[in-house]
């Protein structure tokens, strides 16, 4: 593919977009869930992953209740003090259907790349992250740039997770990855969010085969699938004895270099585009997607 695609650059800007996310988190404090509120955030795909690794953290940082939620299948019968969605359109059918559900009911903050999108009428606050908005299809950087100033919220040094963005880029990708046939990526805790998210990346891009699981439960059977020619990818510390037991099945076990696992995503980000190259598929435009979800409901 001789052209330069949108996600290549995108993906490439992420660290510039995390620290612009530091910077403006301060300023929109006052917006985000106060201490010991009980919050639930929403997503549809790419966002819901954000929302969960963000939720996470949250909760296990003691700043109180959080659950996160697929936008279609919030439990209207929870009770919760505030809503987040996140919603790089503003114009998925599920986000806007579940704010005009909770209205007047659950005050509501929507994260969006474009203040002008219809969300912004469904929501009672708005806050654009058009800076981080993408011409690609494929969601990189307003998912993580989300994910940035939510953790920056939160107390994490979004700095250091940045430069150690900039250590990933600079790094080669192993070429032997853009001909892996098959994925499974494992997560912990709030990483389980992006082990979800970088499945989702390259079964969009490539077409390739791709699984997901809570690390604990990988050996619960998925693990069944480890061969030669396969990878199991860890985001964060991996269990004792995991990498010992997947290497024994001749599959190949990647982990973290000690770097952030939000800045290990990107690498994940880079083997979803030379997949797509190496299958000369278009990485900005993946069959069957669109850049929104608008759904005919009635």
């Amino acid at each position: 593919m001789s052209f330069q695609p949108h996600t290549a650059m995108e993906i490439a800007s992420q660290p510039r977009c995390w620290r612009q996310a530091h910077q403006i988190a301060g300023e929109v404090s006052s917006r985000l869930p106060l201490p010991g509120e009980r919050v639930a955030v929403v997503g549809c795909g790419t966002s819901y992953f954000m929302a969960l690794a963000y939720a996470l953290l949250r909760e296990g940082g003691g700043h109180g209740l959080t659950d996160a939620f697929p936008a279609s299948e919030f439990p209207a019968t929870r009770d919760y003090d505030r809503m987040i969605a996140i919603s790089r359109s503003g114009t998925t059918t599920e986000i806007l259907d579940l704010l005009d559900q909770v209205r007047g009911s659950l005050p509501t903050l929507v994260i969006t790349a474009d203040p002008a999108a219809p969300v912004a009428d469904h929501a009672d606050e708005t806050l654009a992250l058009d800076f981080a908005d993408e011409q690609s299809v494929v969601q990189t950087r307003f998912a993580t740039t989300s994910l940035a100033m939510l953790r920056s919220s939160l107390g994490h040094d979004i700095g250091r997770v940045a430069d150690d963005a900039d250590q990933v880029l600079a790094r080669d990708l192993d070429p032997t990855l853009s001909q892996v046939q098959q994925f499974t990526f494992l997560g912990r805790s709030w990483t389980t969010g992006l082990a979800h998210e970088a499945a989702l990346k390259i079964r969009e891009s490539a077409g390739t085969w791709t699984e997901s699981y809570h690390a604990m439960e990988y050996r619960h059977g998925p693990i069944a699938v480890a061969q030669p020619g396969r990878v199991t990818w860890m985001f964060g510390v991996a269990p004792t004895g995991l990498a010992e037991q997947v290497t024994a099945t001749g599959a190949r076990f990647i982990n973290g270099n000690g770097l952030d696992p939000m800045a290990e995503l990107i690498t994940a980000q880079r083997v979803a585009l030379a997949q797509a190259q190496a299958r000369d598929l278009d990485p900005d435009r993946p069959r069957n997607l669109s850049r929104a979800v608008v759904l005919d409901v009635h």
